[in-house]
C-alpha cells in the first residue's frame, strides 16, 4: 500500500477516536457543546472523508485498471486536507470563546478553503485516472 494511503486511513482513525471522545465530553459536560463543529467536523472531513480518500485512492485506480495519475497530488492533498481540518476546528471553536473574533473568522475562511483545494485535488485525481485511456 503507498504511503499516503496509510496515511489517510491511520489520520481516520485517530480523527474517529478524537471525535468520540469529544461526544463523550459533550455529553457529560453540556458546557461543552461549543465542540459540536469541532466534533462533526472530525467525524465527518476527518473519519469518513479521510477514510473515503485512503481506500479511494487505493481500490478505484486498481478497479479502473488504470494508474493512479498523480502520486503526488495525493500526498500533498493528505497534507492539505489534515492541515484544512485542523484549522478549521481550531479556528472556529476559539472563535466561538472570544468576543473579538475577527481572527479566527479570518483562520476558518482561510482554512476551510485549504480543505475545499484538497478536495479539489482528490476530485482532480480520480477524474484523472478513472477517465484516462486504457494503455495498450
Amino acid at each position: 500500500m503507498d504511503r499516503f494511503v496509510t496515511n489517510f486511513i491511520v489520520m481516520s482513525l485517530v480523527y474517529l477516536a478524537v471525535a468520540s471522545v469529544l461526544g463523550i465530553l459533550m455529553i457529560v459536560n453540556p458546557e461543552l457543546l461549543t465542540l459540536r463543529f469541532a466534533h462533526s467536523h472530525f467525524m465527518l472531513l476527518g473519519w469518513v472523508s479521510m477514510m473515503i480518500y485512503g481506500v479511494g485512492y487505493h481500490i478505484l485506480p486498481r478497479f479502473s485498471g488504470r494508474l493512479l495519475k498523480s502520486k503526488p497530488i495525493a500526498e500533498v492533498q493528505f497534507w492539505l486536507a489534515n492541515l484544512g481540518l485542523i484549522g478549521l476546528t481550531i479556528s472556529y471553536t476559539l472563535g466561538t470563546y472570544y468576543t473579538d473574533a475577527g481572527i479566527y473568522r479570518t483562520l476558518t475562511v482561510l482554512s476551510g478553503l485549504i480543505e475545499v483545494f484538497s478536495i479539489f485535488l482528490f476530485f482532480y485525481n480520480m477524474l484523472a485516472t478513472l477517465l484516462a485511456k486504457a494503455e495498450g
